[in-house]
């Protein structure tokens, strides 16, 4: 390989580079087309390939001192079409050994058609001597001769195109770098300054922790800061260096430490079950729920999760700053023995624990009934005539019938059913003439139940 091949592989493998490359054409009018019968039946007969040439382009500005500089590539396609559409297909061969995409034209009708091509490419800096060059792969395969160009921004102004010998820097010239970190929340920042014997671009580039991460270039005039911001997204230790690349190359290195807290709200929830219950049903049980954030403003979406089948979306609002909390509640209507489970998800975040409740359904005792009342009591109408008067209160708890017996003196004298149909009171009467001269008991007797006595005096002297 000759000195100036060497000093291009090495020259074109470290020239930073933009990413945006950009490419136009413009195509000449096609001529008229002939009729799409005729197209088909001169393909038909075997019409012959459309020639093709192409033109080497031509780099404007072709040699650059300054930087950055836009270097434009133009050239021509030639094509003599013989009718019908002719598609050309194309791309850009680049001396780094890179290509572009490949891009299509489509002419119609016959005669010679040309089709003009660019492509610009812009540098920020570095020593280069490169080509670029069309390739054409359809209708035919045709590659033009190579557009050679320079950019010489840095101290090594090429070459101009001839063999040279490129000497050793002498050795006064000195490269050093040196690198601190400044560690923050969940990120490092390493600065490095690059210093220098004189004037002149540096090519460097950071790794960490054995990771090239950037590279780039800058023009030192006896000294330059550089920096890298180390994000990683979650916590982090190792080392960064700061390389010089090239000749006189220097590095140095720093160790960091990144933590990364987790600032974003947090919402949780917890469930609290009723006490089990025993008795008789239906009854209403209620779950309590409550729902909490570390800091926030604004609703959150949540629901319940019903022995395990998700309900419906709903929202509590939270207003201010600092940790809150709010209460929600869900009730469960058992009809008849069983358990109850419940928990709460947070709409994008956790689910609470699960909660759970038993009712024991029991049978409701039967209502039962009593005497609240009962009074007897003798009036005088004409010695030693008198008149006897009883009367009682029965008081059911419930729907039931009451069986009764009203006796005087031990003789019953009345009885009876009471139909209750809920809850309730009803009287019980009795009336009779009496001796006047003598004194005697009165009893209301429940069947099965209680009774209650009542004494009345004599109203009339024996």
């Amino acid at each position: 390989m000759s000195g100036l091949a060497r000093k291009l592989a090495v020259l074109s493998a470290g020239t930073a580079m933009l990413a945006t490359m950009t490419a136009g054409l413009l195509a000449s009018p096609a001529a008229a087309a002939s009729g799409s019968t005729q197209a088909r039946a001169s393909a038909a007969h075997g019409v012959p390939k459309a020639a093709v040439s192409v033109g080497a382009p031509k780099a404007s500005p072709s040699k650059s001192t300054e930087c950055p500089v836009k270097v434009t590539f133009s050239s021509k396609i030639k094509v003599k079409a013989y009718g019908g559409r002719t598609t050309v297909a194309y791309r850009w061969l680049r001396g780094d050994g890179s290509k572009s995409g490949i891009k299509k034209v489509t002419l119609k009708g016959k005669g010679v058609k040309y089709i003009a091509v660019k492509e610009s490419a812009t540098f920020k800096g570095g020593d280069l001597k490169s080509w670029n060059s069309v390739q054409v792969l359809a209708p035919r395969k045709v590659t033009s001769a190579k557009g050679y160009f320079t950019v010489a921004c840095g101290e090594d102004k090429g070459d101009g195109g001839k063999e040279e010998v490129v000497k050793p820097r002498p050795r006064r010239h000195w490269t050093a770098t040196r690198v601190w970190v400044d560690e923050r929340d969940c990120k490092a920042v390493a600065t490095g300054r690059i210093s220098t014997s004189g004037r002149r671009w540096v090519r460097y580039q950071w790794v960490v922790n054995g990771h090239v991460v950037d590279r780039d270039s800058v023009y030192v005039n006896g000294s330059r800061r550089v920096q890298y911001v180390i994000e990683p997204g979650r916590d982090l230790r190792g080392q960064v260096r700061l390389e010089v690349v090239g000749r006189g190359g220097s590095s140095d290195g720093a160790y960091f430490r990144i933590h990364c807290e987790d600032h974003s709200p947090k919402v949780s929830a917890s469930v609290d079950a009723p006490a089990d219950y025993s008795g008789t049903c239906p009854v209403t049980r209620t779950f309590s729920g409550t729902i909490r954030v570390s800091d926030a403003d604004g609703p959150v979406r949540y629901r319940w999760i019903r022995d395990g089948v998700a309900g419906s979306w709903e929202t509590v609002s939270f207003y201010g700053h600092g940790p809150q909390s709010r209460t929600v509640t869900d009730s469960w209507k058992a009809s008849e023995s069983g358990t109850a489970r419940r928990a709460i998800e947070i709409a994008g975040g956790p689910t609470s624990g699960t909660a759970s409740a038993k009712v024991a359904c029991e049978a409701a005792p039967a209502p039962k009934a009593y005497i609240s009342k009962f009074t007897a009591s003798q009036t005088e109408v004409a010695c030693s005539r008198a008149s006897l008067s009883v009367s009682g209160t029965i008081y059911a708890e419930g729907a039931m019938k009451v069986k009764y017996v009203l006796k005087v003196n031990g003789a019953t004298v009345k009885s009876g059913e009471l139909d209750f149909a809920s809850a309730g009171s009803q009287d019980v009467a009795y009336g009779a003439d009496s001796i006047g001269t003598k004194s005697g008991t009165a009893t209301l007797e429940i069947v099965g139940g209680g009774n209650a006595s009542a004494s009345y005096e004599a109203v009339c002297k024996a």
